[in-house]
């Protein structure tokens, strides 16, 4: 029968502080690899829950006329609005379908539940609607922390699949907990528009109301953005 291992005092001594080092290595991978959201509660089911509010805010389609697609992030979804379906793309003329997912962006890895990027969901948001859908797509808060060559990647792969349609691109507005970022991927996003030749409004100025995360809007900030997006769209759709 085998007795129970000992192991020297001194080895005990010599093996504490590895042992320290190795937890404080798997708290910095959860605190400074991971995004926040990830560090705590259940990533999955939040996951879960966004592609929820997704088809929900997908199967509210608003006004009527020509239809026009919003590929967009939690701002086209709604999150944190009461009623989702109040989203600022309700403010749009035409009959529009909106396909929001948050946390998503231009590049692949923008969101952590998987490629829910504007280009790998935008193919089925468009089945169903007519050659030379007008197709809006907002975003790149998400983005903030995402390489250009990613962003670009994206934006390249939109491009493909939004092929037949009129694109016209919304840029991340200067949300206060991402303003530090936002000018990259605005100028970033402007360059690639104007080299494909697609329009392209930047939001950088637009004055919003947010919610207490400073990232998200109030009911009135959706108004106001969807405004301002529907006054644009007027003048760079107009013949």
């Amino acid at each position: 029968m085998l007795g129970t291992l000992a192991v020297p005092r001194r080895r005990l001594l010599l093996l504490a502080p590895v042992a320290l080092l190795v937890a404080l290595a798997v708290v910095l991978v959860v605190l400074v690899v991971l995004p926040p959201e990830r560090a705590t509660g259940s990533y999955a089911e939040r996951c879960e829950r966004f592609a929820a509010d997704a088809a929900a805010r997908a199967a509210v389609v608003t006004g009527s006329g020509t239809p026009v697609l919003v590929v967009g992030d939690s701002w086209s979804a709604g999150l944190g609005l009461a009623d989702p379906s109040a989203s600022w793309p309700a403010r749009l003329d035409g009959r529009v379908h909106v396909a929001g997912f948050s946390g998503s962006g231009f590049s692949a890895r923008a969101s952590g539940c998987g490629d829910v990027s504007f280009a790998a969901r935008a193919p089925q948001a468009l089945a169903g609607l007519p050659a030379g859908t007008l197709v809006v797509v907002e975003g790149g808060l998400n983005d903030w922390d995402r390489s250009d060559v990613e962003i670009s990647t994206g934006f390249e792969d939109l491009l493909a699949a939004v092929a037949g349609h009129r694109l016209v691109v919304v840029g991340p507005a200067n949300a206060p907990s991402r303003a530090a970022y936002v000018d990259r991927v605005d100028a970033l996003l402007a360059e690639l528009s104007a080299r494909h030749d697609v329009g392209y409004l930047s939001a950088l100025d637009v004055d919003l109301d947010y919610l207490d995360d400073r990232l998200h809007l109030t009911p009135a900030g959706h108004a106001a953005f969807g405004d301002w997006v529907a006054a644009r769209l007027r003048g760079a759709t107009r013949p």
